[in-house]
């Protein structure tokens, strides 16, 4: 048993030592493996790695995925009309040179983070004082968000990291004028309904006018056809009844007078006051037809 442990403990001395000789490197990370407090060297590619054992050398890993930083809070910012606008923004950033980084911020993304903002900030200032509200809402917007991105290549190459993407996500008015603004709105758009109101009115009454002018013509046209057509009926009508009695006058005058007699006794409740020696019976007593 005693011949046993001697080879024990060397073993497990023998793995404690090669456990602190080996590391693995993540597909999404960098390793820095430092050599008596300083960078040895800065290790990329993923697998299984070798160093010395502590205390000469050990291994710090970083983060190499992309990172998003989110606005924190900062005082409004004034455009080209000095109209206050509050601008929420993010950037997508990633560490590019993990010893220029280290260098500058350390091992930590939040120190980096802290510092980054100010920054971004800064340019985002300058486009917007540039730019008038209208440029930053819709026109420009994608502009501004170009010209941040540019001005921070040369701001941020101390730090050993590359900007990926700039995005504003919200722009709106300080607190203090957004009513007034919403109130201005509101009579300009109430302004435009009027007009639009008052020009829809008159275009109707021109409508409306020009409809019954038509209308009369229309109605005075037929009218005038119409009076046209029945004199000239009247006209053949005459024509062909003046032919007809003229070819037999004592039937026409009998004619006559029974169309009399059906006109003046169409109901039982007519009454008539006459002589009855009179002219108008004549066709009754058959003095007429006697003749005839």
């Amino acid at each position: 048993m005693n011949r046993i442990l001697p080879f024990i403990f060397g073993g497990l001395l023998a793995l404690m030592l090669a456990s602190s000789t080996l590391f693995i490197v993540d597909q999404r990370q960098f390793a820095v493996v430092y050599a008596l407090g300083e960078i040895k060297e800065v290790v990329t590619e993923p697998g299984l790695k070798f160093k010395l054992p502590p205390p000469f050398q050990n291994v710090v890993y970083m983060d190499r995925r992309v990172q998003t930083l989110d606005s924190p809070v900062f005082p409004p910012v004034f455009t080209a009309e000095k109209k206050s606008l509050v601008i929420d923004w993010m950037v997508k950033w990633r560490v590019s040179d993990a010893r220029q980084f280290i260098r500058n911020s350390g091992a930590s993304l939040q120190q980096l983070e802290n510092r980054l903002a100010p920054i971004v900030q800064a340019a985002l200032n300058e486009e917007v004082t540039r730019r008038t509200v209208r440029d930053v809402l819709s026109t420009e917007r994608e502009g501004v968000m170009r010209d941040i991105a540019k001005r921070l290549e040369a701001d941020i190459k101390p730090f050993g990291i590359e900007v990926l993407d700039v995005r504003i996500k919200r722009v709106d008015f300080a607190a203090g004028i957004t009513e007034s603004v919403y109130r201005r709105m509101e009579s300009e758009r109430k302004r435009v309904a009027n007009e639009l109101r008052a020009t829809g009115g008159a275009e109707a009454e021109q409508i409306r006018a020009d409809a019954d002018r038509q209308r009369e013509i229309i109605l005075a046209e037929a009218y005038r056809d119409a009076q046209r057509l029945k004199g000239e009926g009247d006209a053949k009508a005459s024509a062909l009844y003046a032919e007809a009695f003229g070819r037999d006058p004592q039937f026409a005058q009998f004619y006559r007078q029974l169309e009399a007699y059906r006109k003046s006794f169409q109901t039982k409740s007519d009454v008539m006051v006459l002589d009855p020696n009179s002219e108008f019976f004549k066709a009754m007593r058959g003095d007429a037809a006697g003749k005839r």
